[in-house]
């Protein structure tokens, strides 16, 4: 087996492992014992368990900006994209909370990047009229993330905390829709 595919699988067991345990939680042996390796070859690639996971955020985390396009004009549009991705890929918003939760590794470059490429694009949306001016821009994308992403199984208000809602994920995601709609309309 190659040294390419052998970090593949090191990279797969790592995501799984620091999505349910965190990095505090995670442990190295049990990584390599699920990627059929040996534990010291994981400190050889990575270095550390805490490079492995920053390594296995950024990789994740790109694939999320690479995989939910941002559409200024139809803030809607992206918050119901948003909400599919975290609907699709729990694991991925898990690794996100880790992360936030125990600040072991730094965030990737790329959510700043992807962060502040949004804000001018929203700015100039709302200095053209078509959406409302009210709210800073950090402030606009904050609640179309936070109202996108509260529906998971991460968020302490979300679906696992309270399941009798009885709603659908199609009727969570159109609400959450309208509700977005609702905050940048003009008035």
């Amino acid at each position: 087996m190659s040294a390419e595919q052998t970090k593949a699988r090191i990279l797969d067991a790592a995501f799984r492992e620091f999505a349910e345990y965190g990095v505090a939680g995670a442990r190295v042996d049990r990584i390599a014992s699920s990627a059929g390796c040996n534990k010291n070859l994981i400190y050889v690639y990575f270095d550390s368990k805490e490079a492995l996971f920053a390594t296995v955020l950024d990789r994740h985390l790109s694939g999320v900006y690479a995989g939910v396009p941002f559409t200024p004009g139809d803030l809607p549009g992206y918050a119901r994209r948003v909400f599919d991705h975290v609907q699709a890929n729990p694991g991925v918003y898990r690794l996100l909370a880790w992360a936030t939760l125990e600040r072991t590794a730094a965030l990737p470059l790329v959510r700043e990047t992807e962060h502040d490429r949004k804000l001018p694009l929203i700015r100039a949306q709302q200095e053209s009229g078509a959406i409302n001016a009210d709210a800073p821009p950090a402030l606009v994308l904050m609640a179309i993330l936070a109202l996108a992403t509260a529906w998971s199984p991460v968020f302490p208000f979300g679906e696992t905390a309270n399941p009798s809602a009885g709603l659908s994920p199609g009727e969570v995601r159109d609400t959450i829709g309208d509700m977005v709609a609702r905050i940048v309309r003009q008035k």
